[in-house]
């Protein structure tokens, strides 16, 4: 499990890596979906990084169903 500890109000920046292990899919199906502009993502100089609760709102409103067509 991810250590997403909130400090101070602001929630920990995850990278690519920590996110394919979160939602047990590979680095390569999170770049498809980056490159889909399905998974919420945020660019940071050349690296994305995500918010767990993003993505965690994304797949529990079924939008991560979509990601796939």
């Amino acid at each position: 499990m991810i250590n997403n500890k909130i400090e101070n109000g602001v929630e920990r920046w995850i990278n690519l890596e920590e996110i394919a292990r979160h939602l047990s899919v590979s680095k390569n199906t999170i770049r498809l979906w980056i490159k889909k502009e399905t998974i919420p993502c945020h660019k940071v100089g050349r690296q994305y990084k995500f918010r767990l609760s993003e993505v965690d709102a994304w797949v529990e409103g079924g939008k991560s169903a979509d990601a796939y067509k």
